[in-house]
């Protein structure tokens, strides 16, 4: 299971490990999506809109998680690139320790902070009692989610990109076939939503830990008991890239809830256009974010073995893939908005509204594609605190001020309120290429220059 991705074709290792990526998060994702397919086929926009708000919740505190495991997934990297075995050992076993008590911990923080969010919100009158069902049932749930986007992280940070698309392979069967029965045959509402997300997921661990057991012997590390004992040292690295990543993307998610509970106060209706534009975004993001784990893996380990020219290539490439797949998404949402958004409602108002929205923050398919690619890349080198820094600097300067108003200039449409997102990613993405380029050393560039003047 482990990979040497030091070797061959740049290009070609970009792709073979970011298909894998990109499968298991459209799957992830096409299973979220689902679920909102299904309550709206059976209910009417109440529990949709339960749905899509407890969703957003939930999708935020996963990005948390696997943006903190992001320090686990560079410091594998970074281990098996210099050939320190141990060192990777130790790293996993403190992984599984430090999120074992962590999600134990947020299961009990979030269980009574339940109301406060949905206040927080703004969730509509008529879907609060779906909106608290959801978010009941998910909570409790939340050490499984833990554990499988840990478990991918884990594998992910070795090199392997495949094992995870199996795990969330029988996530997303499961998970469907949950829909149908709960939502349709039971007529559960949101309730059996939650339900079906929850075992879906727990089922996916178990596999996984099968799946371990079984090919335990092609790991390729040897993880002891001590591995688990927490170390100081190792954790402290684990924390110093994982808690930025863990920031900058909680910051990201803040600044959609907020923009969500800007929406809920404008009624039912427009909360639940802005909730299917919200997912839809989400589904078209998943290049880019692929790219974007695909390059802090890559460049981790090129970064370990000294190869920093992979490293930047790895990051060109990363870049081109997704402004290119960006530019055809953007297209298409220019051509049939309505249409996309017509596939999660049947109700007129919603697919109007949703349409206006799609329509303008569809730029950001292409805008999101550069700053992701540079996130991952200063994640490889250690540096996740500059992505912590150029989302914050978007969220706070453009992205809530700029949704907040357009939604009190423009009150009667959503086209301005969804430019607020594609302003802030061009913003990120300046300050990104102006920290690359500031940061020359570091990433082997100045090196490269002054040789080429040698010759």
């Amino acid at each position: 299971m482990e990979k040497d991705l030091t070797k061959g074709s740049v290009l070609k290792v970009l792709l073979r490990f970011s298909l894998p990526y990109l499968l298991s998060s459209f799957l992830q994702t096409f299973y979220g999506m689902v679920d909102l397919y299904v309550i709206g086929q059976y209910n009417g926009a109440a529990a949709t809109s339960a749905v899509s708000i407890g969703s957003q919740v939930m999708h935020m505190l996963t990005v948390v998680i696997v943006g903190l495991a992001m320090g686990s997934t560079v410091g594998l990297g970074v281990a098996i690139g210099s050939r320190q075995k141990e060192r990777a050992s130790r790293i996993i076993g403190n992984t599984v320790t430090l999120f074992a008590i962590g999600s134990v911990a947020l299961v009990v923080i979030l269980m009574s902070a339940r109301n406060g969010i949905i206040t927080v919100m703004s969730v509509p009158a008529e879907a609060i009692s779906q909106t608290e069902d959801y978010l009941t049932i998910c909570f409790a749930g939340i050490p499984f989610i833990t554990a499988y986007n840990v478990i991918s992280c884990i594998y992910r940070g070795m090199g392997d990109s495949k094992s995870p698309m199996y795990f969330v392979g029988v996530a997303c069967v499961l998970n469907i076939v949950l829909d149908f029965l709960l939502i349709g045959g039971f007529q559960m509402g949101a309730a059996g939503a939650a339900y079906g997300t929850v075992v879906s997921q727990a089922s996916s661990v178990v596999f996984a830990l099968l799946f371990l057991m079984r090919k335990r012997e092609s790991v390729g590390l040897k993880i002891t008991g001590k591995d688990f004992r927490p170390e100081k040292p190792v954790l402290s690295d684990i924390l110093k890239v994982g808690v930025p990543v863990a920031c900058q993307d909680g910051f990201i998610q803040i600044s959609f809830l907020v923009i969500t509970m800007i929406a809920n106060q404008r009624g039912v209706d427009v909360a639940a256009s802005v909730g299917i534009v919200e997912k839809i975004i989400s589904f078209l993001f998943l290049v880019p974010s692929a790219m974007l784990s695909s390059v802090s893996a890559i460049a981790a380990q090129n970064r370990g073995a000294s190869q920093h020219g992979r490293a930047r290539k790895t990051l060109y490439y990363a870049i081109l893939v997704s402004v290119s797949f960006g530019v055809v998404c953007f297209i298409l949402c220019q051509l049939v908005p309505e249409q996309f958004v017509g596939l999660f409602s049947s109700e007129e108002l919603v697919r109007k509204l949703g349409g206006q929205y799609l329509r303008s923050y569809s730029f950001d398919c292409i805008m999101a594609g550069i700053h992701f690619c540079f996130s991952g890349f200063f994640c490889a080198y250690g540096l996740s605190g500059f992505s912590f820094v150029h989302n914050l600097t978007s969220v706070l300067l453009v992205r809530i001020p700029g949704a907040y108003l357009a939604t009190k200039r423009f009150p009667d449409t959503l086209f301005p309120m969804g430019m607020a997102a594609p302003a802030g990613s061009t913003l990120s993405a300046v300050i990104c290429i102006v920290l690359f380029l500031s940061h020359r050393e570091k990433f082997g560039l100045a090196e490269e220059e002054n040789n080429r003047k040698s010759e």
